[in-house]
């Protein structure tokens, strides 16, 4: 798996950026990556404030330079998720980071905030940063990793192996412990045999064997994972997703949370359910999202842009 090559970082102008561009340049710095700054101002903004823009991030880049980083920036003008998965596309990011709209990270968000939106439709990994007064990011304190075991109907790369990758390499990096949690549901037939007419003590046989296929796919997927030298945790909970994620991650204290937004359906832009949508708006930690390999963005039907950036192979974050 390759490392991140080409980020792009957005500022918002607000609380938190100076934190999530730190970041961005730590990252780009440990992977000697190209960075971009990029603003995206209201079609309507006069030249003036254009270009007062552009000198700012110019400074911004200027001072990143300082840190041995290749920058440049961009002034897009637009809608702020259009257009940065439009830049994504054009010019082949590997990673977008920016910060959390609202004051508790991203619990509270709205349905259909930039974040979101950018979660949904844009190619490569979203890293959403929890808004914070500090002008240097802190070390998250735990990383959590949310696998789900369906396979992904583009093929291609297992979406929860990418997962694992980028939590236990991020995990790794930040030197703090990595919580891996599948929690788990009946689906399908599995449904239809459990609403059968059996005794208590066949329902409860058949649930056994359920579970123990959950876990032996598990440690099917985790076999493939370097876990060396990680303080690692493996939890393993029947129940529904969009609840049990949330309290682990209370509970543990994460501070970021790696898991996949996209429907295996293969419908473009689908979250999975309600459960991703769910989780986003109750955890309150920072979120790093990924697609499955061959992912397509439902955006470049509507710019007519060539596809030049899907998540063939996705990144590293060390």
């Amino acid at each position: 798996m390759k490392r991140f090559r080409n980020i792009l970082v957005v500022y918002t102008n607000q609380i938190g950026d100076a934190a999530t561009l730190a970041r961005a340049v730590d990252l780009a710095k440990a992977n000697r990556a190209r960075l971009k700054i990029v603003e995206v101002l209201d079609e309507r903004s006069e030249n003036a404030l254009v270009e007062e823009r552009r000198l700012n991030l110019e400074r911004m880049a200027t001072s990143v330079q300082h840190e041995g980083v290749e920058s440049s920036v961009r002034v897009l003008m637009g809608n702020t998720f259009l257009e940065i998965t439009r830049e994504v596309i054009r010019e082949q990011h590997d990673l977008v980071l920016i910060t959390a709209e609202g004051r508790r990270g991203l619990r509270g968000m709205i349905f259909g905030s930039t974040s979101l939106h950018l979660m949904r439709k844009c190619p490569c990994p979203v890293w959403v940063t929890k808004e914070t007064n500090a002008s240097q990011p802190e070390h998250y304190s735990g990383v959590l990793a949310a696998i789900d075991l369906r396979p992904s109907a583009t093929g291609g790369r297992p979406l929860d192996l990418t997962i694992l990758e980028l939590a236990s390499s991020l995990a790794r990096r930040e030197e703090s412990p990595l919580v891996i949690v599948h929690a788990w549901e009946l689906i399908g037939d599995e449904v239809e045999a459990s609403r059968a007419e059996l005794t208590a003590e066949a329902r409860a046989s058949l649930l056994a064997g359920f579970e123990e296929e959950r876990r032996r796919q598990t440690k099917q997927l985790l076999d493939q994972i370097d876990l060396d030298g990680l303080d690692d945790e493996v939890l393993f909970v029947r129940g529904e997703p969009n609840w049990v994620i949330p309290e682990i991650a209370d509970d543990r204290s994460i501070e970021i949370t790696v898991m996949g937004t996209l429907s295996r359906t293969g419908v473009p832009g689908f979250f999975i359910g309600n459960t991703a949508e769910t989780v986003l708006q109750q955890v309150d930690c920072a979120v790093m999202t990924v697609k499955p390999e061959g992912f397509v963005s439902p955006v470049l039907d509507e710019t007519g842009i060539p596809l030049a950036a899907a998540t063939e192979g996705v990144s590293r974050a060390s």
